[in-house]
């Protein structure tokens, strides 16, 4: 049963698009606040994976939903991501794996698939949920939304420092360009499309530091935490 069917659980939702920071800001707050963190992106990356692996086709809606079903994954605190009990937190990063999970987010199966498993991580002492539709359907019931962005050049800088230090190679050009056809796929899908809750606070990133982000999202959250204190959610 969800906890937060018997008792108040605290839950911070960050949304955004592709390298806006979110899933850094999500495991800062978290650790800040001594609560769990999904990162949802993950999890539809770790299907791609899966898949991937297993020789699946991404044209195959009815098995890639149950490679989502049967995913083996643990989420540490540092944070490291493990599938079947393998470290594959550096191979979640590579850009092919990036735009297969794109690719598979669109699907109905696949996201159906995923729900439920994401709502699971919704325990005391309180979530951090970062991802793209995480305030918008799957925990619309969250005390603070937050969508978090930046612009393509910035988020295309961040996610070059990011490949290239985990030895990736890439291109501020084609990683600007991979930006903005995602955002188009994650803006338009017919399936919980990207965009910001209409209660949630917004943020540009792309000229703040990451502590900078963190303390206004905590500031936000010292704001609406009294108003959520002891109120049961279903």
């Amino acid at each position: 049963m969800n906890p937060a069917s018997a008792t108040f659980v605290p839950l911070i939702t960050i949304d955004g698009p592709t390298a806006s920071g979110k899933g850094t800001i999500a495991a800062r707050v978290a650790a800040s606040l001594g609560f769990h963190l999904l990162d949802s992106g993950a999890l539809y990356r770790l299907t791609a994976l899966a898949a991937m692996q297993q020789g699946v086709s991404f044209d195959d809606e009815s098995v890639l939903a149950r490679v989502a079903r049967a995913l083996e994954v643990q989420f540490t605190d540092e944070p490291r991501i493990s599938l079947r009990g393998v470290d594959v937190t550096d191979a979640l990063r590579a850009e092919a794996v990036g735009n297969a999970a794109s690719r598979i987010a669109v699907l109905h199966d696949v996201r159906a698939a995923l729900v439920q498993r994401q709502r699971d991580f919704w325990q005391l002492p309180g979530l951090v949920a970062d991802g793209r539709d995480m305030g918008t359907v799957i925990f619309p019931e969250a005390q603070l939304k937050v969508y978090l962005t930046a612009s393509v050049e910035a988020r295309a800088q961040r996610r070059y420092k990011q490949l290239i230090e985990k030895g990736f190679s890439a291109t501020m050009e084609s990683l600007s360009a991979d930006l903005r056809d995602r955002d188009a796929r994650d803006m338009n899908r017919l399936e919980a499309p990207l965009r910001p809750a209409q209660d949630s606070y917004q943020l540009d990133s792309s000229d703040l530091s990451i502590d900078e982000v963190v303390t206004q999202v905590l500031r936000w959250w010292q704001q609406v935490k009294p108003a959520a204190r002891g109120r049961k959610l279903l």
